[in-house]
């Protein structure tokens, strides 16, 4: 029964095959069986969960359900929920229960949706691996030698093992799609705003963006439909008009035009990814596409530039830490200095310090001009890139990452060498573009390849259209690890 798309268990349920009630008890004890070898979920409340699947079955008795009601949904560790822990996966937040509900969190509550519970990350989203987490890293599925990517790499792999039909993830440089990738399933950054950061524990408060995770982009339309919101509590939430991002979803691909930027298939790739990438290339020419030859020139310079900036946000958002209001404090200080010090030190895991500390040296008096600007100019370039490639083509074809999933540990100890694998996802967030992952075929190491669809603002509706109609005509996200 956890083998299902969302859409199909939201049929059953519809149909009153299952229970919620059933299906909730179904994922909890695959969950029990898969979850010790995998650490994707990190905090778990069965009694909760059949409370709220108990609810749904009540709300669709009395036939006021929606297409999500009863269907169960992972969040990862970085969404608030009331009476929920919610740790960001960090030793800062251990002891953290939220007194309160991220709005993301509370729109798929609000459209019957069932808490399964809160999945593994990168410590405070800060990492590419999944290895940075207090809770110790998550394994891919598929191997569990292998990462799953990060730093949504928890929600990632549980929906790749089947442990959940959907999951909640945030993407500050990558950190939805490339999990995604790594682990075989779809999933979709939405345009900057237009799905709520309330709630939602900051990294880079100009870079993080919520969006769902699921085994296809159907699913992942359905979810973003109750997802997207404005919101007062978010100074950065759009107010537009509400949309069906299912709109698409039959629309042929012919005559569709895909820009290939030349800086995405150089000698960077892998064979693997090389070859994912030709085959979706066949794959959409088949249905009808026309290829165009685009180019983002910046594209080398879009990791120095979102590491200043990213990082000068994180040392800032991270200053409220300091042990006096909420989470860890040290048992040992002499005075108030000495308490702020010692708690953030122990705190803070390596990665989270090595980010603040980049962070204020960007800031600080002397360096600010020299770093901090120019990196914001450099994100104004690589924006314009990406309006003058667009003009040519309806969507651009990508790949996500150089690379299948690393080792576990080849990466953590080279902080260059992981920056450097977020190549292809980083630009559209200095950008903030929409782009969605999906899976296109497995390496040599029988290990999932996906590419990325980049669309202009507010298109997430024809890239999920473009990405369905590519699932239809092939079956790479249907793959389960065994």
């Amino acid at each position: 029964m956890t083998a299902y798309t969302l859409k199909q268990a939201s049929e059953l349920l519809q149909a009153k095959k299952v229970s919620a009630v059933e299906l909730a008890q179904e994922y909890l004890a695959a969950i029990d069986a898969k979850n010790p070898a995998i650490n994707g979920y990190v905090t778990l409340d069965k009694e909760k969960t059949l409370a709220e699947a108990k609810a749904a079955d009540a709300r669709i008795a009395a036939g006021n359900a929606t297409a999500l009601t009863g269907v169960p949904v992972a969040y990862k560790d970085i969404f608030c929920q009331t009476g929920w822990r919610s740790a960001c996966s960090s030793k800062m937040l251990d002891n953290f229960v939220s007194p309160y509900t991220a709005t993301v969190v509370q729109n798929l509550l609000d459209a019957g949706m069932v808490t399964l519970g809160r999945t593994n990350m990168d410590e405070f989203a800060m990492g590419s691996t999944n290895e940075t987490s207090f809770y110790g890293a998550t394994k891919n599925p598929w191997n569990l030698e292998n990462v799953p990517g990060g730093s949504s790499g928890g929600s990632a792999a549980v929906v790749a093992a089947r442990l959940a039909p959907a999951a909640l993830g945030s993407d500050t440089g990558g950190s939805i799609r490339q999990p995604a990738s790594h682990c075989g399933i779809t999933g979709i950054k939405p345009t900057y705003g237009i799905v709520s950061r309330f709630g939602m524990v900051a990294y880079a408060s100009s870079f993080d963006q919520a969006g769902p995770m699921a085994q296809t982009a159907e699913d992942c339309a359905i979810l973003l439909n109750s997802m997207a919101s404005f919101d007062t509590r978010d100074s950065t939430s759009l107010e537009r008009e509400k949309e069906d991002y299912t709109r698409d979803l039959k629309q042929p691909l012919k005559g569709l035009k895909v820009g290939l930027p030349k800086e995405y298939f150089g000698s960077g790739n892998s064979a693997d990814v090389q070859t994912a990438l030709q085959n979706t290339i066949d794959l959409l020419k088949a249905q009808g596409a026309e290829m165009v030859d685009v180019s983002l020139p910046q594209t080398e310079l879009s990791i120095p530039a979102y590491y200043v900036l990213a990082s000068a946000e994180a040392s800032t958002n991270l200053s409220r830490y300091d042990g006096v209001r909420y989470g860890h404090r040290a048992a040992q200080f002499g005075d108030l200095e000495e308490m702020y010090s010692n708690t953030r030190a122990e705190g803070f895991g390596s990665e989270v310090k090595r980010r603040i500390m980049i962070g204020t040296y960007v800031l600080s008096h002397g360096y600010y001009d020299a770093y901090y600007l120019k990196a914001q100019k450099l994100r104004r370039l690589v924006a314009n890139d990406f309006q003058t490639a667009l003009q040519q083509c309806d969507v651009i074809l990508a790949p996500t990452a150089p690379t299948t999933a690393p080792k576990l540990g080849s990466d953590i100890h080279d902080p260059v060498q992981m920056y450097l694998s977020d190549i292809y996802t980083i630009a559209v967030n200095l950008a903030g573009l929409p782009a969605l992952t999906l899976p296109a075929g497995f390496g040599s190491d029988g290990l999932p390849v996906g590419v990325q669809l980049i669309g202009n603002y507010f298109s997430e509706a024809k890239i999920l259209g473009v990405a369905h109609q590519m699932q239809l005509n092939s079956d790479w996200h249907s793959k389960m690890p065994v």
